[in-house]
This record gives structure tokens, sequence and C-alpha cells, in this order.
């Protein structure tokens, strides 16, 4: 497989503030390797930038792959520093997201899932159509508040057909159970791994800084530049075969 050149250099990463991790004592160990670790140092752990554009290059290379060959991903990134990056980012590269609280069995229970996708787009088809004003006030007002349920938490995966191919974590502490299904189903995640991670429970982990606004925002820049790069490399090819 050819490897394209992503252009990530290592002042933008210190800029962005990527390298920031946790204080000394909050981190786990098995970070080590992609850390600069001193045993007289003090205050925070400092992540390995070098290593970071590593990674970050070869999940850049993987989602373009995936990418051009029409394969489908979901955003998950809950905690407010996160959330509002991740609808973005979805939304211009065109994949699923979850940026509210994950809810549980959504993949590893998707036939539940489907159904209740299901009686969400009916419910909004209902709204549309003005269909929910002409019930009596009670049906409509109990029926408009599982429809703002629903569009809270399956708003960002409401055309989603199927189990996606890759899943991209931002915030890792705060979705283990999400990571868990993943293993469960055998699905391909990537994730942005803070110094206080496990980054073996996902399949690519890019050592970065998940508490920082502008840390977050430059690696899902990245990732999503290259899915649309991947994107219009399948759009191309289809044109000029």
């Amino acid at each position: 497989m050819t490897r394209r050149y992503w252009n990530i250099r290592l002042e933008e990463l210190v800029a962005a503030g990527v390298h920031l991790g946790h204080g000394i004592k909050k981190w786990n160990p098995r970070m080590a390797p992609f850390l600069f670790i001193s045993p007289k140092s003090k205050g925070n752990h400092i992540t390995n930038l070098t290593r970071t554009a590593r990674f970050l290059a070869e999940a850049c290379n993987l989602v373009f792959y995936a990418a051009s060959r029409g394969k489908s991903f979901l955003i998950i990134g809950t905690k407010k520093e996160a959330a509002n990056s991740v609808v973005r980012a979805a939304i211009k590269a065109r994949c699923h997201y979850v940026n509210k609280k994950w809810l549980g069995g959504m993949l590893t229970n998707w036939s539940t899932t489907e159904t209740m996708l299901r009686k969400f787009r009916d419910l909004r088809t209902q709204q549309k159509t003005g269909r929910l004003g002409c019930l009596p006030k009670r049906d409509a007002a109990i029926l408009k508040r599982q429809l703002s349920h629903l569009q809270k938490h399956l708003g960002g995966v409401q055309y989603m057909t199927g189990l996606p191919d890759i899943v991209i974590v931002v915030d890792q502490q705060n979705q283990i159970k999400a990571l868990r299904e993943c293993i469960t189903l055998g699905i391909p995640t990537i994730g942005l791994i803070d110094t206080d991670c496990d980054p073996d429970l996902v399949d690519l982990p890019i050592p970065a800084n998940d508490d920082s606004v502008f840390s977050i925002r430059f690696i899902l820049n990245k990732l999503v530049f290259a899915i649309c790069k991947g994107r219009s490399s399948s759009t191309s090819s289809i044109r000029n075969p």
C-alpha cells in the first residue's frame, strides 16, 4: 500500500498544546513509551511529539484509504472540551458522531438501536408534516419529549444503517463503555490518548492532550482532512475509470 505524506509539523503540535499531559502522579504506566519521563521531574508529563506525529500520520493513512473505499466512520467525544469539535469534524467529513452521553449497547445491541432510530425518524416525519399538532396536547407533549431525547442522543447517528467500519474516540476515560463494545464486535478503533489513558484499549493510539480544545481540534482536523481526501479520491476514480 502506497503511503501518503501528511504535513504534521512539530511546531504546530506544540502550538496546539498537544504535548501537555496530566500530573506526574496521575498517569498510566502503559503510556511510558509515548512520554518524556524523568524521575526527577515535577508537574506534568510531556508527550513525545515525534511519536505523536508518527502515529497521527499512520491514522491519517488508515482513514484516507478507508474513506477511499467507502468505509463509514463514527466519531465519539462527549466531554465539553470535545463535543463541539466532534460535531464540526463529523459534519465536514460526513461521519456519524456521538457528542452526548453514550447509550450503553448502542453497537452491541444494534437491533435495539435500529428500532430507536426508526422511532426517531418517524417522529421527525410527524413533526415536519404537522401531524403532531393534530394530536391531543398531552399526547403531542409526550411525543415531543421523546423526540427531544432521541435527537439529543441519536441525532449524530440518525443516518447510520449499520455498524461503523472505524470508530474514532476522542476522550477515552469517558468512553470506556463504547470502547468495550468496539472490542467485543471487532470494530477497529483510533484513539486520542492522554497520559492517564490505556493505549492498549485502541488499535491505533494517538498520544495527545485530550483536555485542550485546541489539541482536540488539531488532531481531528488532520483526520478530517485525510478522510475528505480519501472520499474525493474515491469520487475521482469513479469519474475517471
